[in-house]
């Protein structure tokens, strides 16, 4: 009798050697799973298959008038309308006048400035509609699924299989359900292709080949959101494992050193700046690193891995918006999550092919896929975050994870090693038939998979219904858990039979189908990604009511212009689409939509992270009301509400103002007070900028005459500007002569020497001149720019130069000092 059939009781220490070697191998598989040899008319055919689920699901958008919600509408696609409307003009937008005030754009991860597809597309389309980005963010899919057949190819998957991969890629999980979410699926979108280059340098390690993947590698990373950090990672990994399994580890990456050196040598070539330049925002920023317990926040319930099984067992699919899953709440402990982060279904059947051929049959242990399993295991325990014990200490040791704030991003993994792990145990079955464990493996190690697969199938299935029912909603789990077993149980019914009558090929033909059809009703322009292209017609097709707000708001501004003024506004309580409709409309808003803003502005002016709840606008003791010195100084002279004044949030304050557009969606104010943009100061007073913002008191001073400059920037002036002597006599005259985002001009007469006001935000890397001569820039009335300025007639010059080795060298100077702090 073999050891395989003998009970484990009746096993000898004499013979455990032998189990484990017999365990081991059973559990490694076959060293080739029959691999196939693609043709080119296999290439052609899984490419058609996954470019028509593409089509397929970009029809079913475009038929029901939808069009991807949330960030992709109130924040990417203003940003890429920027963006393009800089380039038609001939510009490169790296400072943005109509965010919060003034932004860094050329610093933000998610201004699309450093996305060379988006920047073209922005070069040949500027003013995209909302329906052809969709498509463009669509199209960066499949290049992702593209990528995936790739990789399949190489390792001999049949293409039905690869196919299968593909479409999982591009259409389950989170791929779909956060498509709003534009920065993170163009990173995802490059993974496949910088790893399939990873590949081809390691097989062949030419220097070409390792160009070619530091800028496969770099356009990935250059998201540096946290996905693009992840796949960093993983690619990394990936590169270490080859070694490790090599037998002979150094002399492996010794062998392939000038192609790494050029990978490594063009991935900083092209990271360098954009990254450097992010962190130095992130340094001056109100995100300069995320707590644990925020972080922790983000993390993936695991009751959500329901969604793998049953996809609508929480009412993720529900068009009323149903939703009674893990979140804010329903869950005693912090969690920031939604049913988008927390949606992970990939189809029926390769679900059943995970739990019963993968781990039930073993085959997730087989040698050629090992490293994604590691990738499988490793992105799972990051993405439950604080629900395992150990993500504490990645968050405090592991370089990068403090800087970002949702554990549950790193379901991105979990969908592209769900795919590849799908492809694997289809071609599988294709190849080998169904998995015969307990012919194949002792016993006891069959008993225990099959009974791990039964178990953690029924712990999700059960732990969801009891979520459910705690909320009241048990009897729709059970109907969707119900449909959700029968679909899986016809799959599974269709690989017994596949392999009975040896159709496997064609069975899995149809599973594949089976399932594109499944993505595309479950998947694609549905609650989770899909939202009537009316509700953001401020971005495209303004309303009536829309149309007469801003021309009424045009028509004021621009007789303000006229006068050499330039006013600010504040949009307020809108739908969504309003939030960042500033970069389109061309107004320079105080609000706006961003996660990332100048702390100095964000603990001055209080804006909070959106504009459509009016409830998260604060008004800080430096920002009391709209008739307050900070407004003033802001220029802040028109408010845009989507509710009259008198019925806004008790907390906000009401000033008078005088209505110029009142409809039953939209209430236009004027305030009337502004401070000039600019004006020439012949004293200056010197105040503790920091301790003002925390105290919540600015000090008095005389705006025609007088301004307030940070204590650390007076040596930088004329100590005779600050004699109390100095401010009477005529007052100076500044006249703003051109205005643009990165370059402004400003003629200055004055009869004294003095100080030069701009009422635009501080922030590094703006440069000026003085007659073309560099001058410094000081921090002026808490946020603003100051330049000392002579008397006479002079003409100053503004300019934005992130790019500068001067404002690099600072960068990479506080970074550092910060660090060793």
């Amino acid at each position: 009798m073999s050891i395989s059939d003998r009970p484990l009781g009746a096993l000898t220490a004499e013979d455990t050697p032998l189990a484990l070697m017999e365990t081991r191998r059973a559990l490694a598989g076959p060293d080739s799973a029959h691999a196939h040899i693609w043709t080119r008319r296999d290439a052609l055919l899984a490419f058609a298959g996954v470019a028509l689920f593409m089509a397929l699901a970009a029809g079913l958008w475009a038929a029901s008038g939808a069009v991807v919600p949330w960030d992709s509408k109130n924040h990417f696609y203003p940003m890429f309308r920027f963006l393009g409307e800089a380039l038609r003009r001939g510009d490169v937008p790296l400072w943005n006048p109509y965010h919060f005030a003034g932004h860094p754009a050329v610093a933000d991860p998610q201004s699309l400035i450093f996305a060379p597809t988006f920047f073209l597309l922005a070069l040949l389309r500027p003013a995209a509609t909302m329906q052809e980005f969709d498509l463009f963010v669509l199209a960066h899919l499949l290049m992702g699924g593209a990528g995936i057949l790739a990789l399949c190819a190489r390792r001999g998957f049949v293409p039905s299989a690869s196919v299968l991969a593909g479409m999982i890629f591009m259409l389950g999980g989170v791929a779909a359900a956060r498509l709003q979410h534009t920065g993170m699926i163009i990173s995802y979108s490059f993974f496949p292709l910088a790893l399939l280059m990873l590949e081809v340098m390691l097989e062949r390690p030419r220097l070409l080949n390792g160009v070619g993947f530091g800028i496969l590698a770099s356009l990935m990373a250059l998201g540096r959101d946290q996905v693009a950090y992840l796949f960093c990672l993983v690619l990394i990994a990936r590169l270490l494992y080859a070694a490790a399994v090599s037998r002979r580890p150094l002399d492996y990456l010794l062998g392939r050193w000038p192609a790494l050196l050029a990978a490594g040598a063009t991935g900083g070539a092209i990271l360098a700046v954009p990254v450097l330049l992010t962190l130095q925002f992130l340094a001056t920023s109100n995100r300069p690193g995320i707590a644990f317990g925020v972080a922790a926040a983000g993390s993936l319930a695991p009751v959500n891995l329901a969604t793998l099984l049953a996809p609508d067992i929480f009412g993720s699919l529900d068009k009323s918006y149903d939703y009674w899953g893990p979140g804010y709440d329903t869950i005693a402990a912090p969690d920031w999550t939604d049913r988008a982060i927390n949606y992970l279904f990939i189809g029926a059947a390769p679900v059943v092919l995970g739990f019963w051929h993968g781990l039930a049959g073993g085959r997730i242990f087989a040698k050629e896929m090992r490293f994604f399993h590691y990738m499988l295991a490793a992105a799972l325990i990051y993405t439950l975050g604080r629900w395992t014990p150990v993500f504490s200490a990645i968050y405090d040791f592991f370089p990068g994870v403090s800087l970002y704030r949702r554990p549950a991003d790193a379901a991105f993994l979990l969908n592209a090693g769900f795919a590849l792990s799908a492809a694997y145990l289809l071609h599988r079955y294709v190849a080998h038939g169904a998995p015969r464990p307990f012919q194949k493996m002792p016993r006891a190690l069959a008993h225990g998979l099959a009974a791990a697969a039964v178990g953690v199938t029924l712990a999700l299935i059960l732990g969801g219904l009891a979520f459910s029912f705690a909320h009241g909603h048990g009897v729709e789990s059970l109907i969707a858990v119900a449909a959700s077993l029968a679909t899986a149980g016809a799959a599974a019914a269709a690989l017994q039979l596949g392999d009975k009558f040896d159709k496997r090929s064609l069975v899995a033909i149809l599973l594949v189908a089976a399932t594109g059809g499944e993505l595309l009703w479950r998947n694609a322009a549905d609650p989770l990604n899909a939202e009537p292209a009316t509700r953001y017609s401020i971005l495209n097709e303004a309303s009536p009511a829309e149309r007469g707000a801003i021309a009424a708001l045009r028509k004021d501004i621009s007789e303000r212009a006229a006068k050499g003024e330039r006013p600010r506004v504040e949009i307020l309580g809108l739908p969504g689409g309003w939030q960042n409709a500033s970069m389109i409309l061309g107004l320079e808003d105080t609000l706006g939509y961003n996660p990332l803003r100048i702390a100095d502005y964000e603990r001055a002016v209080g804006p909070g992270d959106n504009a459509v709840d009016p409830n998260l606008r604060h008004y800080p003791g430096t920002f009391r009301g709209y008739r307050c010195k900070l407004a003033r100084l802001l220029g802040l002279d028109y408010l845009v509400l989507g509710r009259p004044l008198a019925r806004m949030p008790r907390h906000m304050p009401r000033p008078n103002a005088l209505p110029i557009f009142v409809s039953d969606q939209i209430y236009v104010y004027k305030l009337g007070r502004a401070a000039p943009r600019a004006y020439f100061a012949t004293r200056v007073m010197g105040v503790d900028s920091d301790a003002a913002i925390a105290d919540d008191n600015i000090p008095d001073f005389e705006g025609a005459r007088e301004a307030l400059v940070d204590q650390g920037d007076l040596p930088k002036l004329d100590p005779a500007l600050a004699d109390p002597a100095a401010a009477g006599g005529p007052e100076g005259h500044a006249t703003i002569v051109s205005y643009e985002s990165e370059r402004i001009l400003i003629d200055v007469e004055s009869e004294k020497d003095g100080l030069l006001v701009l009422h635009d935000l501080y922030y590094p890397g703006w440069e000026a001149r003085v007659d073309g001569a560099p001058a410094p820039i000081v921090k002026a009335n808490i946020l603003f720019r100051g330049v000392p300025t002579a008397k006479g007639r002079h003409r100053v010059e503004f300019l934005f130069r992130p790019f500068s080795l001067a404002n690099l060298a600072s960068a990479a100077s506080t970074l550092l000092d910060h660090r060793e702090e």
